[in-house]
């Protein structure tokens, strides 16, 4: 594959990697069956930029909502964006009425960009302007903008781009600053790493108001060049069709979405298909294994969050249920002394450096100060290191289990419950108890017995006695976020009596 252009390799700012494609018209975007060159691309950019330029006031934050699907018009907007246009504002479409007003009040946007397929969920007496890309109004504004309108200034690395909204998979979201450099040495780095340059394509199906898309795939995407494919909505069969149709060798995800993938029905060629290399994160070790196999390319899963304070990558011999080789500033330590804890003890995942690519929380300097309280930056995840230096993820700080005296991690257990045939999902929580928590494990099992499930878990002989759930709710499925993850907070809230309570 040939490398991204000498002249951008080294850059930190998003914009330069951009503007390196605004003679291209070999390569570009493809949707639903259109293809835009990134010439035409780079110029709907400066386009937009020059048209919500004349409508924003400029003794206020320049910050622009979209709250669209992934379709060209979010695209060209982030490419304003980056351009230094304006700050994107990245609003989750599966936030509702009053908690979406209150991200885009959070959030300082002066105007918010919809569809028709989003604008239903804007309130009415949202008080700030609000447009739609489907609209005539919208037509007539970009058609009488000039791309020569927009004249992009220079750019430094640490120049704010995008807010973007973190998953709320445990509270309500917080939307983190995420800079020029955010976006670009992530972008070149990956490029780089996974030798991708001009003859590759990589699909963008992941949803674009969340990091993983744009860091992962956009950036990603530009650094190296390639063409991408941009999916409106991820769809598992959608996944398998849009690989041959278009030829897709580079994909990104965040979750579970291997998981639907696998789930099609297989076809014989489906290891000879142009699919060769899936990055992103969270996926297990199972689902990993058998897409490789199945599709014949390399899967590479990381850890990371919206805030970036903290990357993991999984290296060649990492063992399968690891993240990857612990290396400073990286460390694993006590959530309240921050001192190293002994392999095989659980504590905080951190960077003792500082906040890595962390630019803050905007709006809210209380958080970020938590964030990186103790001069360090705290991921609140948990995990603990193997004798061979490995770190694995045992959960959240806040899914911390205290049973009988001892704190136990979440993720260990639901790994286990997983290997278990008849169980699809699994997500292992902590109940109160009189003294302490109880053990409580939600899962999607069609066709589980109790008696089966006492008897898989007495022969698996890594299952501790106080990871033992005594506590079980079945349930048809788990609610998610837009990015596949469980969404805890609202499972937790939903949960009546239990289905099950087997003894300790």
């Amino acid at each position: 594959m040939t490398a991204p252009p000498a002249a951008v390799t080294d850059a930190r700012c998003l914009s330069d990697l951009y503007a390196s494609l605004s003679e291209v018209t070999d390569r570009g975007m493809h949707f639903e069956g259109g293809f835009t060159p990134w010439r035409d691309h780079f110029t709907a950019s400066r386009k937009r930029a020059a048209a919500l330029r004349e409508r924003l006031d400029p003794v206020r934050p320049p910050h622009v909502g979209v709250l669209l699907p992934n379709v060209p018009e979010f695209s060209f907007l982030f490419g304003a964006a980056a351009l230094g246009a304006f700050v994107l504002v990245g609003l989750n479409s599966t936030r509702r009425g009053a908690a979406l007003a209150a991200d885009v009040a959070r959030a300082d946007c002066q105007i918010v960009i919809v569809s028709d397929e989003t604008a239903e969920l804007i309130p009415a007496d949202l008080p700030v302007p609000v447009l739609n890309v489907d609209g005539a109004e919208w037509a007539e504004t970009v058609s009488a903008a000039s791309s020569d309108g927009f004249a992009p200034a220079p750019v430094r690395p640490d120049d704010l781009v995008m807010l973007i909204f973190t998953s709320g998979t445990t509270g309500d979201p917080k939307a983190v600053r995420c800079s020029q450099r955010k976006f670009g040495a992530p972008g070149v780095m990956l490029a780089q790493r996974f030798g991708l340059g001009p003859d590759d394509v990589a699909y963008l199906s992941m949803p674009m108001f969340h990091s993983n898309s744009l860091i992962a795939g956009w950036s990603v995407a530009v650094a190296a060049g390639a063409s991408i494919v941009l999916r409106r909505k991820f769809s598992a069969t959608g996944f398998c069709e849009d690989v041959r149709r278009y030829g897709v060798t580079y994909a990104n995800y965040v979750g579970k979405p291997l998981r639907y993938v696998l789930a099609t029905p297989e076809r014989d060629d489906d290891a000879r298909s142009t699919l060769r290399l899936v990055y992103g994160n969270e996926a297990g070790a199972a689902d990993r294994t058998e897409f490789a196999r199945r599709f014949g390319a390399r899967v590479v899963d990381g850890f990371g969050s919206t805030e970036g304070g903290v990357s993991i990558t999984r290296t060649a011999d990492t063992p399968d249920d690891a993240l990857g080789p612990l290396t400073a500033p990286n460390a694993v330590v006590d959530p309240d002394t921050l001192e190293p804890v002994a392999a095989g003890r659980i504590g905080e995942i951190v960077n003792t450096a500082g906040a890595g690519l962390f630019d803050g929380y905007y709006g809210d300097e209380e958080a970020t100060a938590q964030r990186l309280r103790g001069g360090v930056y705290r991921t609140g995840d948990l995990g603990w290191v193997d004798d061979d230096g490995y770190v694995h993820f045992a959960g959240r700080l806040g899914d911390w289990l205290r049973v009988d005296g001892e704190n136990l991690g979440t993720r260990p257990i639901e790994q286990i419950l997983l290997r278990h045939r008849l169980i699809a999902d699994a997500t292992v929580l902590g109940v109160p108890d009189d003294i302490g928590d109880a053990v409580g494990a939600v899962l999607v099992a069609p066709g589980l017995t109790r008696e089966s499930l006492v008897e898989f878990l007495k022969a698996q002989t890594d299952l501790g006695p106080k990871q033992w759930p005594t506590l079980v709710w079945l349930t048809d499925s788990q609610p998610e976020t837009a990015t596949f993850k469980t969404a805890r907070a609202a499972l937790a809230a939903s949960l009546g009596e239990p289905t099950w309570r087997l003894a300790g």
